[in-house]
């Protein structure tokens, strides 16, 4: 399920609605996407790449492969209209033991990585106004923090999630168009414009760097499968959900480009390399020293919400997963409020392991892998369904099959051998969290599941 649920389960737990509309579908694709790689990643994309027309096709390729993976996952959630995303479909599709896996990265990677990476650039952005401040140590205060504020109440914050996010939407459309007004142009090519420099940056696109980097724009996209968990809880989901999957893809999109089209052009290569807090980097050179620090002090407040809806919602997600398999049934252990705290206090110190013990793009490399592999073996799965004949004739069929999938795959695939080439230790990483899953599995015999799509 990885990030992706966050916002999802949360809404269908915390307001009375009776069904999802596709406004409110597409908005919930939106938010979940928006979070800390948009703010964050470039800088280490540059640390392989020093073009401006590779960087911004990282980014139009990041957005091609999520509208890619989006509208298979619209096929596979109109055949198996029943929430619960890639946990649900590889159960069905596969065995249950991937089914399982794919709740275990969930449980182990899906929501504590990203509440460590959201801690992280949330201290790195605050230690840039107030340097006193250890980054570390308040990245893990702030982990701590609000796993205890959320172990005392179930009170629901749907509307400041909602909020949170609309802020995000506007701070980037601001953010770009200040970019644009106010910055010094630093002439970046997002066109080659010699035969010299368009075979260097074509020879770039090829290359085992790209490659790589695809995995942090990953990160920054995940989310674009959100609404396929919400299935039973949508007006017409047949219908809605391929479409909300599609809108929310390309506007997030579309802002992702713009955004870093201003990063680029409002501020030095040489400068945003390897920085983690590029948003800062480039807000000084927007609006100074002093608007800078105001931009920073809005984008750790955006990254504060995001941490906040992940401790709130990923224990109850792990809860479902405790009910539901008998291997992990510690997790479903609730206090008198109905808190799931074994699983919270759980997640709080796997985010704060990784907070204290590794770099933000060891994490981001880490999680990227790992969520990259899940969703591989989803989209394979439509292959398989179509296959088996499991697809039924009045379920949305995806645009462009076999391309669209086959495109997703075959990117997915190229990335994740360049990752497991050049960056062995989180891809090793990430194959043991799935083999210590698979262990568990075998020890503890879990439910027999029907193999059956219904």
């Amino acid at each position: 399920m990885s990030k992706n649920g966050i916002i999802v389960s949360y809404i269908i737990e915390s307001v009375p609605i009776r069904k999802i509309s596709l406004y409110t579908a597409t908005f919930i694709v939106i938010a979940n996407m928006i979070g800390t790689g948009v703010f964050t990643s470039l800088g280490y994309q540059l640390d392989g790449i020093q073009s401006g027309f590779a960087i911004m096709m990282l980014w139009v390729l990041g957005g091609v492969i999520a509208l890619c993976g989006a509208l298979s996952y619209g096929e596979l959630a109109s055949a198996m209209p029943r929430s619960g995303g890639e946990y649900q479909y590889l159960t069905k599709i596969f065995h249950p033991l991937l089914g399982f896996l794919s709740g275990w990265v969930s449980v182990t990677v899906g929501f504590a990585a990203p509440v460590a990476l959201s801690a992280m650039a949330l201290g790195n952005y605050v230690n840039k106004v107030y340097p006193v401040i250890n980054p570390i140590l308040m990245a893990s205060g702030i982990v701590v923090l609000i796993t205890v504020i959320h172990s005392f109440t179930l009170k629901r914050s749907a509307i400041i999630q909602d909020v949170s996010t609309i802020l995000k939407i506007v701070l980037i459309l601001f953010f770009v168009v200040a970019g644009l007004v106010l910055a010094t142009s630093q002439h970046v090519d997002i066109l080659p414009a010699v035969s010299s420099v368009k075979e260097q940056s074509w020879t770039c696109i090829f290359s085992a760097s790209f490659a790589v980097s695809l995995n942090y724009i990953y990160y920054a996209y995940s989310g674009w499968n959100a609404s396929a968990y919400i299935a039973n809880d949508m007006e017409n989901p047949k219908v809605n959900i391929p479409k909300s999957l599609l809108y929310g893809t390309l506007i997030v999109m579309v802002l992702y480009v713009l955004i870093n089209y201003v990063f680029l052009y409002s501020s030095p290569m040489s400068e945003l390399k390897d920085k983690q807090e590029v948003g800062y980097i480039a807000a000084t050179h927007i609006f100074g020293p002093n608007g800078s620090k105001l931009m920073a002090i809005l984008i750790a407040l955006t990254l504060l919400s995001s941490v906040s809806s992940m401790v709130f919602i990923g224990p109850r997600v792990a809860q479902v997963m405790g009910q539901d398999l008998k291997q992990i049934s510690f997790l479903a252990k609730q206090n008198k409020h109905g808190i799931p705290v074994v699983a919270k206090v759980i997640q709080c110190a796997i985010s704060v392991f990784l907070v204290i013990t590794s770099t933000f793009s060891d994490v981001m490399l880490y999680v990227g892998f790992t969520l990259n592999l899940i969703t591989f073996l989803t989209v394979f799965g439509l292959f398989v369904m179509r296959i088996r004949g499991k697809i039924k004739s009045d379920s949305y069929k995806t645009f462009g099959y076999p391309v669209t999938p086959f495109i997703f795959l075959l990117l997915s695939a190229w990335t994740l051998y360049f990752t497991m080439s050049v960056n062995y230790k989180q891809s090793l990483l990430g194959l043991a969290t799935i083999l210590a899953g698979s262990i568990i599995y075998f020890i503890r015999k879990p439910k027999t599941y029907d193999q059956e799509v219904s």
